[in-house]
């Protein structure tokens, strides 16, 4: 009885261990799938062709390597971008704050490109985190940018002095260092809370295969 029940249970511990080994190489499978669908999906995903505050050319590819928070705004926002921009520095500040994460890359892009120049955004940003990097271009770049994030964008009417505000879409973009798009933080989200969704992003994160 005792050689048969060691024999039983040898059958099943090879069963057990083979039907682990099947879901492990299926798990393996569809994670492979999984990484390959992100890999043509960043292709051309969120691209843009932009200049930054010094007047230097830059595009997605800049970032390739590196985690990236990206906001659309404005400099003459009386209280949103201001309040979303004090948001992502300190939720940038929390990152730092474990020398173990990778390095995170925060960018302002402008939406809109008639009043902010580069001068003006790098006067804007000197507010914020010494980090943040801000982007402009002509208006076609900074409309392809945007809409190759998804982002509305639509200028109101011009007042007597000819001042204006621009609506838009009030939302953080995580991109990885595969430049794919991995998360978006609206209005309602912390910095904690951003915080921590990034380091679990970044604590998840495989890089796509070539």
């Amino acid at each position: 009885l005792r050689q048969r029940l060691c024999v039983a249970g040898a059958v099943a511990g090879a069963a057990a261990a083979g039907w682990l080994y099947v879901r492990q190489q299926k798990e393996r499978q569809q994670r492979s799938r999984r990484l390959q669908q992100l890999r043509r999906l960043a292709l051309g995903q969120g691209d843009f062709q932009l200049q930054d505050t010094s007047g230097a050319a830059r595009s997605k590819a800049d970032f390739l390597g590196r985690w990236v928070l990206l906001y659309f705004g404005f400099t003459h926002c009386p209280d949103v971008c201001p309040e979303e921009l004090e948001k992502l520095s300190r939720a940038v500040e929390l990152l730092e704050r474990d020398p173990a994460l990778p390095p995170l890359q925060p960018l302002f892009v402008t939406v809109d490109p008639e009043r902010d120049d580069a001068a003006a955004l790098a006067r804007y940003l000197r507010d914020f985190h010494p980090r943040l990097q801000g982007l402009t271009g002509t208006p076609e770049q900074v409309r392809a940018a945007a809409n190759a994030f998804r982002v509305y964008v639509s200028a109101g009417p011009r007042d007597d002095d000819g001042d204006y505000v621009v609506d838009h879409s009030v939302l953080t973009f995580l991109v990885d260092p595969d430049g794919v798009f991995r998360d978006c933080y609206g209005r309602s989200r912390t910095a904690e809370e951003m915080a921590r969704s990034v380091k679990g992003h970044m604590d998840a994160y495989e890089p796509l295969p070539p």
